[in-house]
């Protein structure tokens, strides 16, 4: 039932998205459009990759929260907040100011800033054992360095490049088109299956490590492609958004939540993160309209006041 009322939501976000714009379209001239009996550059070409970028792109950072959720065992180890999203702006920031800033050699530099931060925050928080706190703690630590870096490198860029850089952090889905999200949508969609065949044992991993060693999970190997998996997602959103926050954060909580669930669940997960992602952009274009906002100021504005209430019922709950 759940997953059938996220995904009518999401069919009626998508449907509202390609209506809206600077001018209305009918329902009507939509399915016209998309069956091909009326084509419209506007609703085609315009419109339905954004809306499909925000359910595709909030999917994954939905699933992405998820597995840094489970495996930290903490509603705060998600990727903006350990610093995963500040590492692939890091590998794109140095794309654009050192290389010429292209679609791949952004991608390269998003998932190899990603990498980098996650392989440093994993060594730094490993010893005599894993452990999800001291993670989420050393990951915040670190998030507040790289940062800092970021805008050390901005700063230093040249005018035309750190003002476009500046842009892009924001995190936005405007002018998203076709030629954007060709190979986004492969990667993610590899990603997807190969999560697909491990979410089983994600799951009794959650539970505790003697649980899932009993039932034979290895839990070395599955952590590690877990975060192969988690920064592969985050950091292919980010090289063509700009880092969006907060959506990974929340999506998994409100998913659980609403699942009822002990852990928390994926599919939950990915639907929420894809409403949220919808509907934050729906806002952003419709707030200052005519001007959109990146989504990223919107996802932001939310996701502060649910960090807020997060962090009080933790306090409350120690």
């Amino acid at each position: 039932m759940l997953v059938a009322v996220l995904v009518a939501l999401m069919l009626g976000l998508g449907l509202l998205g390609l209506c809206y714009g600077a001018s209305w379209s009918s329902p009507g001239e939509v399915f016209a459009a998309l069956s091909g009996a009326d084509p419209s550059v506007v609703i085609q070409d315009w419109r339905l990759p954004r809306v499909l970028a925000a359910l595709v792109f909030g999917a994954a950072l939905g699933v992405a929260g998820a597995i840094f959720q489970n495996l930290t065992r903490n509603p705060m180890g998600s990727p903006d907040v350990i610093g995963l999203d500040a590492g692939a702006y890091s590998g794109a920031l140095v794309a654009l100011t050192v290389l010429s800033g292209t679609s791949a050699q952004l991608a390269v530099g998003s998932v190899a800033g990603g990498l980098v931060v996650a392989a440093t925050i994993y060594l730094l928080s490993f010893d005599k054992g894993f452990s999800g706190l001291r993670l989420v703690v050393i990951g915040i630590a670190v998030n507040a360095m790289v940062t800092a870096v970021n805008s050390w490198i901005v700063l230093r860029a040249e005018l035309e490049v750190a003002i476009a850089a500046v842009g892009w952090s924001a995190g936005s889905l405007n002018g998203v088109g076709w030629d954007d999200l060709g190979i986004p949508f492969t990667v993610i969609g590899v990603l997807l299956v190969v999560l697909a065949t491990q979410a089983h044992a994600m799951h009794q991993a959650s539970l505790g490590d003697a649980v899932a060693s009993s039932t034979g999970v290895r839990l070395d190997r599955l952590r590690l492609l877990m975060v192969l998996v988690g920064v592969g997602c985050t950091a292919t959103v980010t090289a063509v958004t700009g880092p969006i926050v907060f959506v990974a954060l929340a999506a998994p909580q409100i998913g659980r939540r609403l699942a009822g669930a002990a852990g928390v669940p994926l599919l939950p997960a990915a639907l929420t993160g894809a409403v949220l992602l919808q509907g934050a952009d729906l806002i952003a274009q419709m707030l200052l309209a005519p001007v959109a906002l990146p989504v990223g100021v919107v996802s932001t504005a939310i996701g502060g006041c649910y960090l807020i209430w997060l962090l009080t019922k933790e306090v409350r709950r120690a």
